[in-house]
């Protein structure tokens, strides 16, 4: 084994061992935030990451060993440390383009499973080599710090410690310091920089590798001045505001008409609010009849909770239109509520709770007239929040006669699709239950209470509405509403597969909105697809 003096300080291996895995977390999580906007965040995608991660890991673990072995000279890896540097300064220029190029590819050639499928390919082209590399660290590691079995057993278990807590901090550090701060981007670019100065500082030391090293830094600097990009949506022109939170990757738009909350970049408006009195044509407008299935109650002087207040279009609509009534919202991301005062208009004498939907309804003894669910992230609803067991928490909150409305996000098709399975909960725990499907869009509306009059109280209602734009759209709500039937697909604390049921919904979307194009590329290839576009 090469012999240098800053190898025979055990402390630069430890720090070695200690920044690696601290990278490789840091890694993992800016992977996450990398594809989330593109595949969701959900446990499906998080499965993968982890999984492909974990593969990458395990064979630089075999390789790192092996090659220690054979040729025991640590230029070798630290030269593979300034490659994984490099690497993953690389990502945040390239890796959302890599994204859609994978996307546009599989689109058209994958008819099921396409999320998971995409997600998987796209984590093994842009995240398994450099985890490979870093993987090759601790066994190489093992040999040159190891000098006789007479402390071997200390000298690995000192450079586990190392490696376990830069992992503890790598976790903690991106999450909750540099991606809320700088962003995801940044975050890549700050942990190459820890790899490349870790290397660095060993091919002074030992006074080799200075063409490698230059280039390295080169190439970095590029990186840094030249391809840094915080957008994820680069096609978008003219954002409002654009950024990321502790929970969202979240963007801002708007024209003369309206404001757009989105948190996905391919699709889907997750809020808006309207500069004109007029209303959303969303699912939102559907679900303003939740008051008015209420006898004897004037709305505007209702109890609301909204469980998912985004940046409060129902608070707002429902103030705008059925009067000034008392509205909470519980929102889990802080940073989607100070947006939602800053360019949504949401009033200040509407509190707003930053807790999780659940957790809140644990924690308050107040009952209200309506409690909105409107939980959906990304392609699915938080399973903690589709069960029997929650949805009973719900009804105990709410007010004799009071009524629940739960905007489902993914109108699927065929037996057993999340809705049935969300409609056939909700059935065990209210005695009526409604549907109706939003005009336009794949979102259904579900109404659920107790008092089995509520459709006669919306229909009378409706007719004391001065407003003709509204008056219309609750004419609408109740002429189209049908009773839902109970099932048996039930979803339980223990057992709620959502994310594998979002997923069918999205495969069903994607089939739908590119059979189009799928017939021209396969009549004309990829150019009459570009020709088309």
């Amino acid at each position: 084994m090469k012999q240098t003096v800053i190898l025979k300080n055990k402390l630069f291996l430890y720090l070695t061992e200690f920044f690696a895995g601290m990278s490789v977390m840091a890694v993992e999580l800016g992977a996450s935030r990398l594809l989330a906007p593109y595949f969701s965040s959900s446990q499906i995608v998080w499965t993968i990451i982890i999984g492909t991660i974990m593969i990458a890991m395990a064979l630089g673990n075999i390789y790192g060993g092996r090659s220690a072995d054979k040729s025991p000279n640590p230029d070798r890896l630290y030269t593979r440390i300034l490659i994984a540097a490099i690497w993953i300064a690389l990502i945040p220029v390239v890796g959302k383009y890599i994204v859609l190029g994978i996307s546009a590819l599989l689109i058209f050639t994958v008819s099921n499973n396409f999320l998971i499928i995409a997600a998987f390919a796209a984590c093994m082209v842009i995240f398994v080599f450099p985890l490979f590399l870093l993987g090759t660290v601790t066994p190489s590691l093992v040999k040159y710090a190891v000098d006789s079995l007479d402390d071997n057993g200390k000298t690995v278990g000192t450079l586990g410690a190392f490696n376990t807590i830069g992992s503890i901090i790598g976790t903690f550090v991106p999450t909750f310091v540099t991606i809320p701060a700088v962003g995801t981007s940044i975050t890549f670019l700050i942990f190459s920089g820890i790899l490349l100065v870790l290397a660095i500082v060993y091919f002074v030391n030992v006074r080799a590798g200075k063409k490698k090293v230059i280039v390295s830094v080169v190439i970095f600097a590029l990186c840094c001045g030249l391809g840094y990009s915080d957008s994820f949506a680069f096609w978008e022109k003219n954002l409002t505001y654009e950024g990321e939170s502790v929970y969202n990757y979240l963007q801002v738009s708007e024209d003369d008409t309206s404001v757009r909350l989105s948190t996905n970049v391919l699709f889907g408006v997750q809020s808006v609010y309207m500069k004109q009195d007029r209303l959303t044509g969303m699912y939102y407008d559907y679900a303003m009849a939740a008051p008015l299935m209420l006898a004897d109650k004037n709305p505007s002087d209702m109890d609301v909770l909204i469980l998912g207040m985004g940046t409060g279009t129902y608070a707002t609509q429902c103030r705008k239109y059925l009067g000034d009534m008392n509205v909470e919202g519980v929102e889990i991301d802080e940073k989607i509520t100070q947006l939602s005062r800053k360019y949504f208009s949401l009033s200040e004498d509407v509190p707003v709770t930053t807790y999780d939907g659940r957790a809140y309804l644990n924690a308050m003894d107040k009952k209200y007239d309506v409690i909105m669910v409107d939980a959906y992230q990304d392609i699915t609803i938080p399973f903690q929040m589709s069960s029997v067991e929650f949805f009973t928490l719900v009804k105990d909150h709410l007010n004799e006669d009071g009524v629940m409305v739960v905007n489902m996000n993914m109108r699927g098709s065929g037996d057993g699709n999340i809705n049935q399975y969300l409609s056939d909960t909700i059935g065990q725990v209210f005695d009526a239950e409604y549907t109706v499907d939003v005009a336009n869009t794949t979102n259904r509306e579900l109404f659920a209470s107790n008092n089995p009059s509520i459709m006669e109280n919306l229909q009378a209602n409706t007719k004391q509405i001065t407003n003709a734009d509204l008056r219309n759209m609750m004419e609408t709500v109740y002429a189209d509403s049908t009773p839902y039937g109970k099932g048996d697909y039930i979803l339980t604390d223990d057992k709620a597969p959502v994310e594998l049921l979002g997923m069918q919904v999205i495969d069903q979307l994607i089939e739908e909105e590119v059979a189009y194009y799928k017939g021209i590329y396969e009549r004309d290839g990829i150019q009459g697809v570009l020709n088309s576009l």
